[in-house]
């Protein structure tokens, strides 16, 4: 059995700099990196680390092979990506050659957003849990903003602080986020091709979990479960399919289900308990209850319309 190897925890921002051989942080709470500016070595440091801090990455000519969970993702091209403090990111098999990418790193410790809008708001971007698979391709225009966003933060920080320089770092980079999550937006509309082809896997997976055997033995099918066997971040899944049907995840699952509920209800003779029943519930007010909610009749009263 392959062993785990447990997680460095880097904890603080100044712990990183050392770790990769970086002159000691401006600022204890953030900090703007570039990759060129790494002096750390292939071999010199933990395979696996886990940050307490939020990291935003901008890399380009990466050929790294990186894990972020339990997926593997290889870098090719310039891309975003985002994660949350707690985090674990390994790197395999690195050598010399696959050091040399450029771009930007941008670390912000959660006590730097303390007693600011953005310390609840920053749980809201979804980005911050997506796989690296699902990482943010900028075109050139989209990536200068975002470098120009990142030298303004390094600039505020290195100037003469005083009260304004922390609200206006605060406001820089919830401007970078919004843009973000207006890049993202544009990557789904801009990849449709991808996105559709997603979507008719999550049609075919839904229509092999509707079957009458698999629902009334597994359930109906969750969220996290359809993104697992996706391999995609639940977040990640609900917008894909919320900017291609205008529906999240959960919502599309529960009108396929309101659907073949319909079906049976008005070409079967079983009774409303098998029903529920074959569709996955434990108990008849239960989907009752649920049928209700989604089409504001009864299954007894959807049925009667029908005779």
């Amino acid at each position: 059995m392959k062993s785990v190897i447990a997680p460095r925890h880097i904890r603080t921002i100044n712990e990183y700099h050392r770790l990769m051989e970086l002159p000691k942080p401006v600022h204890p709470l953030i900090s703007v990196v570039r990759f060129e500016d790494i002096k750390a070595r292939p071999g010199t440091g933990p395979k696996s680390i886990s940050h307490h801090f939020y990291t935003i990455a901008l890399k380009k000519n990466v050929q790294l092979k990186l894990k972020y969970g339990q997926q593997d993702f290889d870098f090719d091209e310039g891309l975003m990506v985002f994660m949350s403090p707690g985090q674990v990111l390994s790197i395999d098999s690195a050598t010399e050659e696959d050091f040399k990418h450029t771009g930007w790193l941008l670390l912000i410790h959660p006590d730097f957003l303390l007693n600011t809008p953005l310390s609840v708001k920053i749980n809201q971007y979804e980005y911050f849990g997506y796989h690296l698979r699902e990482a943010l391709h900028l075109s050139d225009k989209e990536e200068a903003l975002i470098v120009s966003l990142l030298q303004q933060i390094e600039q505020e920080y290195h100037a003469n602080m005083d009260a304004s320089s922390h609200p206006v770092m605060i406001a820089q980079l919830e401007l970078l986020l919004t843009y973000a999550g207006r890049f993202y937006q544009r990557q789904f509309l801009t990849r449709r091709v991808s996105g559709h082809s997603i979507l008719e896997r999550v049609e075919t997976l839904l229509a092999e979990r509707f079957k009458d055997d698999v629902l009334a033995t597994r359930g109906v099918p969750t969220v996290e479960s359809l993104a697992e066997a996706l391999h995609l971040s639940s977040d990640y899944l609900s917008r894909l399919l919320t900017t291609l049907t205008g529906q999240s995840t959960r919502h599309f699952i529960q009108d396929k289900l309101i659907e073949l509920a319909k079906q049976k209800l008005s070409t079967s003779d079983l009774s409303v308990s098998e029903i529920a029943f074959q569709l996955g519930f434990e108990h008849a007010q239960s989907f009752s209850k649920f049928f209700k909610t989604k089409t504001n009749y009864s299954p007894a009263a959807f049925r009667q319309s029908f005779n």
